[in-house]
């Protein structure tokens, strides 16, 4: 096995490597990291290849970091941005008592940047019109059937397929991964234009959220979850998410709201309405039940 290359990264701020990491993270069987105590571990994509990062708190405020693979350049040069050193969260205000207590429980929260489109954006896709468990069975098997094996010490950890390899991937492998037709289009039109919305990442902002939506089955969604964490952009809502306005709105108003009623309440945090929308999980707030989960559909059996 090679040797890792490594760096040691001082931050000057409060740094809670799991809450900072979390978004990455798709269910607690992601195949591509691992939490362990006192370290966290992430397979990637780049576009050098494959990369293994483990990172590791170190004394006086420092992490150590160490990759492997042929994109561990890429990942070790990324890590300050990964771990929210370029987030900005000046002119940021909570303006509701829920949000200020979301502050207060997540001193160490920072929005990550992972700086590589490809990969959120698979999870993205995947996720679209269907529940989480659903996405992230679907998540596993392409990773685990599909992906490359992470480079490095640690065995069943596996990155994202890459765009060559989503676009090899034979129709009855998508029907066994449980992904339909809609989705399985979006991926293969994303993986034949990867290079060019790895440019969205420079763009930032509303202009790179417009790139990835040139991408047919890519809506505003989508956009804003691959934003929230591509490139750690905290004024990009996901609107159209089933459960988002109602947790927002009983948060914020008191009651259930539409997109628009939801847009409407984080008016008050314009240009960091995700921010907000982060403080108030951090607070605990979630969507009340009021109906039977929907079924997990599973593709598969069709």
């Amino acid at each position: 096995m090679n040797e890792p290359l490594t760096r040691d990264w001082h931050h000057d701020y409060p740094l809670d490597l799991v809450r900072v990491l979390s978004p990455l993270r798709r269910g607690s069987g992601d195949p591509t990291t691992r939490v362990e105590p006192g370290e966290l571990w992430w397979a990637s994509t780049t576009t050098d290849g494959p990369a293994t990062l483990r990172l590791r708190r170190a004394s006086g405020g420092t992490v150590r970091a160490s990759a492997w693979g042929p994109g561990a350049e890429a990942v070790l040069a990324g890590v300050p941005d990964l771990l929210g050193a370029s987030d900005d969260d000046s002119g940021f205000a909570p303006a509701h008592d829920v949000v200020t207590r979301g502050v207060r429980a997540a001193s160490g929260m920072r929005l990550c940047s992972s700086g590589r489109v490809w990969d959120v954006l698979v999870a993205a896709i995947l996720e679209q019109k269907v529940t989480n468990r659903e996405a992230w069975r679907s998540w596993r098997e392409l990773c685990r059937r599909f992906g490359h094996p992470a480079p490095g010490p640690v065995e069943k950890l596996w990155t994202a397929p890459d765009p060559r390899q989503v676009r090899e991937i034979r129709d009855w492998e998508w029907h066994r991964a449980g992904i339909d037709g809609a989705r399985r289009r979006t991926l293969l039109a994303a993986a034949s234009s990867a290079r060019s919305l790895e440019k969205a990442v420079v763009l930032r902002g509303e202009a790179g959220r417009d790139l990835l939506q040139k991408i047919p089955g890519i809506g505003p969604w989508t956009a804003a979850e691959v934003a929230q964490r591509a490139w750690g952009d905290p004024d990009a809502v996901s609107v159209g998410d089933f459960h988002l306005p109602t947790i927002v709105g009983t948060a914020l108003v008191g009651r259930p709201l539409d997109d628009e009623g939801m847009l409407r309440a984080l008016s008050p945090y314009e240009g960091h309405r995700h921010r907000a929308v982060r403080y108030l999980a951090a607070a605990g707030v979630h969507r009340p039940r009021y109906a039977p989960r929907f079924p997990v559909r599973d593709y598969r059996a069709f």
